[in-house]
C-alpha cells in the first residue's frame, strides 16, 4: 500500500529514547509508534508530548537480551517495560513490542493468538484509528546526533485525518470495532485535542459505534473506567459525554445511573463523574455502591463520589464561620473538588471563594486546644461520649471564633450553657 512519507525532526526524543532505538537498530529493526508520533505531527511541546512507544521485529527475549533490566509485562502479546543500565538513568521506562499479526479476535477482548511479524505495515494495518496508525522510520545513529531526523510511514491518511480533526477508523470501522469492545469508548477519548478543541467523528466510525455497543458488555468494567477516567480529565469532557449519551454508550457503562447532562465541568474526572449523578435520588452510600460495581472503582474514589454526592442540595453557607470549618477539616484536594461540584452543578459560589480565597490560616492551627483530660478537671465529667463531644463542641467554638489561646477557651466552658441540655444534640466540628 502506498502511504505518505516525509522527514520528521526527532529532537523532542530524550536521550534515553535515542539509546534505546540505537541498541534495539543495532541488532534488528525499530520504529516509534503510537501517541508519540499523534502528539509530534501536532505541534505539540514537550511537555505535551506522551511517552515514547516503540515497535521492533525482534521477539521480546531478544529485547530482554539487550537491556537485562527490563520487565516481561506482557511477553504473550509481545510487550517489554525497557529500562536501562543504571548508571545511564535508573528511572527511565518505555515501552516496546514487538511487531505483530493478531489471529482474530472472538471473545471481542483480545487476540485469540499473537503471530509476532516482521512488517511494519502490516502491524499498523491492525491498529485502532488512522492517527494512531503511523510509525517513524529511524535514520541514521540517533545518541550525540544534534539533528536526528526519521521518516513518517503513513499508509492510512492519519496526519490529513489529523491536520482535519477527523477520527477514521483504520479500513472497515464495523470490522475494527466488532475485534475490541474497548475501541467503542476508546473513540470518545480521541475526540479530544485539548486546546485545539474536538475531533469530528468519521460517520462510518459513528455508525459502527451504534451497532457495536453490545461489545461494551465483554470489556472488563476496569478497564472501562480506565478509559472513561481518561475522558473526563480532558478539557472537552462536557461535550463528549454529551456524544457518549448521544450514541448510547451511557447507558450501557451506566446502566442505573440518569445521566446529568446539564452541568459545567471540570478538569477532575471525580468530579465530573460526580456532577454526571448529580440527578440521582440515591443517596451517597447507595451511589457510591452503584459505581463501584459499574466502574469498579477503589475505596478512595466511592469516598470522593460519596462526599460530593451529598453535597448536590446544599444551601451554601458563605459566612466566615463556614469557611474556618471548611478550612480545618477538609485537605485541599477536597476542599477544591467541592468548590468544582458546587460550581458545575449551578451553585453559586462566588461569595463562599471570595471569603475563602481572603482567610488566614487559623491562629492556633486545626488541633484543638482543649484535652480531654484538662475538660474532665474543668467539668467533672468522667470518660465516654459525653466528654468527647463536649471537647468537639469547644473545638468548634474554637475554629469558627479563631480563638488562639486555652484561657479564653476554657472561659467559654462556662458560657454555652452545655449542663442544661443533651449532649446528643451539641454541634461538632464538621462541614458543612
Amino acid at each position: 500500500m502506498e502511504g505518505t512519507r516525509r522527514q520528521i525532526n526527532l529532537s523532542l526524543l530524550r536521550e534515553e529514547d535515542m539509546i534505546v532505538l540505537d541498541r534495539l537498530r543495532g541488532i534488528g529493526d525499530a520504529w516509534i509508534v503510537g501517541g508519540w508520533v499523534r502528539d509530534v505531527l501536532s505541534g505539540f511541546s514537550l511537555d505535551q508530548i506522551t511517552d515514547i512507544d516503540i515497535a521492533t521485529n525482534l521477539r521480546p527475549d531478544e529485547v530482554k537480551s539487550i537491556f537485562p533490566r527490563s520487565i516481561m509485562v506482557g511477553e504473550k502479546f509481545g510487550t517489554v517495560i525497557v529500562r536501562i543500565d543504571e548508571s545511564e538513568n535508573a528511572e527511565y521506562e518505555c515501552e516496546v513490542t514487538t511487531l505483530r499479526e493478531d489471529g482474530g479476535y472472538s471473545d471481542g477482548r483480545r487476540p485469540e493468538n499473537v503471530v509476532f511479524g516482521e512488517d511494519i505495515e502490516s502491524d499498523l494495518d491492525r491498529r485502532d484509528f488512522t492517527i494512531n496508525a503511523m510509525a517513524i522510520e529511524i535514520s541514521g545513529k540517533m545518541a550525540g546526533n544534534s539533528e536526528p531526523v526519521g521518516e513518517l510511514l503513513d499508509f492510512h491518511g492519519g496526519a490529513v485525518d489529523l491536520e482535519a480533526g477527523l477520527l477514521r477508523a483504520v479500513g472497515d470501522a464495523e470490522k475494527r470495532l466488532g475485534e475490541d469492545g474497548l475501541r467503542v469508548i476508546r473513540a470518545f477519548r480521541f475526540l479530544e485535542r485539548g486546546e485545539g478543541g474536538l475531533r469530528k467523528l468519521d460517520l462510518d466510525l459513528s455508525n459502527a459505534i451504534s451497532s457495536n455497543l453490545k461489545m461494551l458488555e465483554r470489556v472488563s468494567k476496569e478497564r472501562v473506567w480506565d478509559e472513561l477516567r481518561r475522558i473526563l480529565t480532558g478539557h472537552h469532557s462536557k461535550e463528549i459525554v454529551e456524544m457518549m449519551h448521544t450514541h448510547g454508550v451511557l447507558d450501557k457503562i451506566l446502566p442505573r445511573i440518569s445521566v446529568n447532562l446539564g452541568v459545567r465541568h471540570s478538569r477532575d474526572h471525580l468530579v465530573n463523574l460526580a456532577l454526571m449523578c448529580s440527578s440521582e435520588t440515591s443517596d451517597g452510600s447507595e451511589l457510591s455502591v452503584k459505581l463501584t460495581e459499574d466502574l469498579r472503582l477503589s475505596r478512595k474514589e466511592a469516598s470522593t463520589l460519596f462526599l460530593l454526592h451529598e453535597l448536590r442540595d446544599l444551601e451554601l453557607d458563605t459566612s466566615i464561620k463556614s469557611v474556618r470549618r471548611f478550612m480545618a477539616t477538609l485537605p485541599n484536594l477536597s476542599r477544591k473538588r467541592i468548590l468544582d461540584y458546587l460550581s458545575g452543578a449551578g451553585v453559586e459560589t462566588e461569595e463562599f471563594e471570595a471569603c475563602y480565597q481572603s482567610a488566614v490560616e487559623l491562629r492556633a492551627g486545626n488541633a484543638p486546644l482543649i484535652d480531654g483530660n484538662l475538660l474532665s478537671r474543668i467539668t467533672g465529667l468522667g470518660p465516654g461520649r459525653k466528654l468527647g463531644r463536649l471537647k468537639d463542641w469547644l473545638h468548634r467554638i474554637q475554629v469558627e471564633e479563631d480563638i488562639e489561646n486555652r484561657e479564653s477557651l476554657i472561659a467559654m466552658v462556662d458560657e454555652i450553657g452545655w449542663e442544661e441540655s443533651e449532649f446528643e444534640d451539641w454541634p461538632v466540628l464538621c462541614w458543612p
